[in-house]
């Protein structure tokens, strides 16, 4: 009897045993604890702001056209000229006498020809009468010819002199500001020598230095500016011009933009800003290990607020970086997402929320 108990006493242990298995097999499963944060969308670039100052599209130097000694220098940096204004202004003496010589040597040309004309003339009516060898007319002829060309050199020179002394004043060829000044009255100059720099007004734009790292922004992308003595005051702006060569010292590229619709009160030298513009499209910022993919595209995990369970959620990826993929579509605004272990997770799983990031 002895071997019968004790196998009795084993088989009710072993159903004990069983009994305490089925038990624990019944009790639900913990809730898996999941990290989340909530998808927020948002332009996926903010707009970067460039520091810059207000120029003039064209700056010119201007030099006299002849060259001597300045007599006076009308105009100061800073001053506002308009076309045709004299800026500045050569000692005229020599210029004078050249134009005086000049016209004395037109007065004297005219005089021969005068001269050379008449006996033209006189020689001329002879030979029609037979009173005179036609060698004697040919000369009177090539010399009244002669004298017709001394009076158009001569003209040529007035005019000459008369220029020369126009360029003994310089004058402005445009509307604009006065940016530096070159020379000093008393100051012997050659001629197309700098005397002034001439700001034109007639067309404004911005000049800031752009960082490599936007140089594509800037190039693709609007711009505006706004004015530091112009609060409220914003135009926009299309990129002219951006040089190849980087600045040496900043290694900045420089750029010019143009103003559109600029207002009148904007003045050559104000300080601004130039807002490159982002790329408007709005993305939610994703971890990359909240994504998943078992064939069907990339997935994330969102959990079900109500129920606490979790969807799998097709989603669409404008780009991603290192650390963040950007969501364009498949997600709402304020969805849940499982940033971290999504590999471990499965579709109507109960989670446990035990932390919520700041957003996404």
């Amino acid at each position: 009897m002895k071997p019968h108990a004790s196998l009795l006493a084993i088989g009710l242990a072993l159903l004990a045993s069983g009994c305490n298995q089925t038990h624990e097999a019944a009790k639900p499963a913990e809730p898996r604890p999941v990290l989340v944060a909530d998808a927020h969308f948002a332009p996926r670039e903010q707009a970067q702001i460039l520091a810059g100052v207000i120029k003039a599209r064209v700056e010119s130097d201007l030099s006299f056209r002849v060259g001597g000694k300045i007599a006076a220098r009308l105009v100061d940096a800073g001053a506002f000229v308009r076309q045709g204004d004299p800026l500045a202004r050569l000692d005229e003496t020599d210029f004078r006498l050249q134009l005086e010589e000049a016209d004395a040597e037109l007065n004297s040309a005219k005089a021969a020809l005068v001269q050379a004309e008449a006996e033209e003339r006189r020689l001329t009516t002879l030979s029609r009468q037979g009173w005179t060898a036609n060698a004697d007319f040919d000369r009177a002829h090539s010399a009244a010819d002669q004298a017709r060309a001394a009076v158009a050199r001569a003209d040529r020179a007035v005019a000459l002199a008369r220029n020369a002394m126009d360029y003994t004043t310089l004058r402005a060829d445009a509307d604009g500001v006065i940016s530096a000044v070159m020379a000093e009255p008393g100051q012997v100059v050659a001629a197309s020598g700098p005397i002034v720099r001439l700001a034109h007004t007639a067309e404004q734009e911005a000049a800031v230095s752009v960082p490599e790292t936007l140089l594509d922004r800037a190039r693709s992308g609007s711009a505006r500016v706004e004015f530091w003595a112009l609060p409220g005051v914003s135009v926009a702006a299309k990129l002219r011009e951006l040089s190849p060569n980087s600045d040496p010292a900043t290694r900045t590229y420089p750029a010019r933009f143009t103003l559109i619709g600029a207002p009148s009160s904007v003045r050559l030298g104000m300080s601004i800003t130039v807002s490159l513009s982002a790329d408007t499209k709005e993305v939610a910022r994703v971890p990359v290990a909240a994504l998943f993919d078992t064939g069907q595209g990339p997935s994330v995990w969102v959990v079900d607020s109500a129920g606490a369970t979790l969807r799998a959620a097709r989603v669409t990826l404008a780009g991603y970086d290192a650390e963040q993929a950007f969501v364009s579509a498949g997600v709402q605004e304020g969805a849940k997402i499982v940033a971290l272990g999504a590999h471990k997770l499965s579709e109507g799983e109960k989670v446990r929320v035990i932390e919520n990031l700041a957003g996404l």
